[in-house]
């Protein structure tokens, strides 16, 4: 099951100056220097570095609408966030169209408890993403993943998940996700250690 997109605004304002003293000004001032790669152009934009943060806490795969001080308005999403000595220095935009499919990774939420963890096994999870294209009002923000049936051995791979109509798989679908695997020796290593005294009878150990 997806997660359905909240609608998130966040505001911009064009920037007109490009100079490091500029960049280094407006940083100071708690804005990050940005460029919006578009449909048919780019636009460089300064935003907020708060605001900024709580569109990022709902992942890259969220959309939100950039107002511009102008008065303008597009669906846009986050590309990439550049950082240097862990402050967020600069971001590009992806201006995305409504009517145009798009690829995005979109994050897995693992539920419950995997059956064949009630013993000795464990749920190892191999990845926390899965890429998907489709149209922006198809794509979920997020998909639910319930892993209560996955006994001891079993894998869960990217084809079995379940997508929302009008979204389709971009990751292979032999991709690793998940699997439930034992904490201790499979039962063909622990034959092979019982058979082991029988080696060691014809050979005894040398003190």
């Amino acid at each position: 099951m997806g997660t359905d997109h909240q609608t998130l605004h966040l505001n911009a304002s064009k920037r007109t100056k490009f100079t490091n003293a500029s960049l280094r000004e407006l940083r100071e001032n708690g804005q990050i220097p940005a460029v919006v790669y578009g449909v048919n152009t780019n636009l460089a934009i300064h935003v907020d570095e708060k605001e900024l943060r709580k569109v990022s806490r709902t992942g890259r795969s969220e959309f939100f609408e950039l107002k511009l001080d102008d008065g303008g308005s597009f669906p846009a999403l986050i590309k990439d966030i550049q950082q240097r000595g862990g402050r967020w220095v600069h971001v590009d935009f992806l201006q995305v169209s409504k009517n145009k499919p798009i690829r995005v990774k979109i994050p897995l939420h693992y539920n419950g408890t995997a059956e064949g963890t009630k013993g000795d096994a464990i749920l190892q999870v191999q990845s926390t993403e899965l890429e998907v294209e489709g149209l922006p009002d198809a794509l979920p923000a997020g998909l639910d993943i319930d892993v209560t049936p996955l006994g001891v051995g079993d894998k869960l791979t990217a084809a079995e998940v379940s997508l929302p109509e009008g979204v389709t798989l971009v990751s292979s679908g032999e991709e690793l996700l998940a699997s439930v695997i034992t904490t201790r020796g499979s039962g063909a290593d622990t034959t092979e250690e019982a058979e082991a005294p029988e080696d060691s009878a014809e050979e005894p150990l040398q003190e």
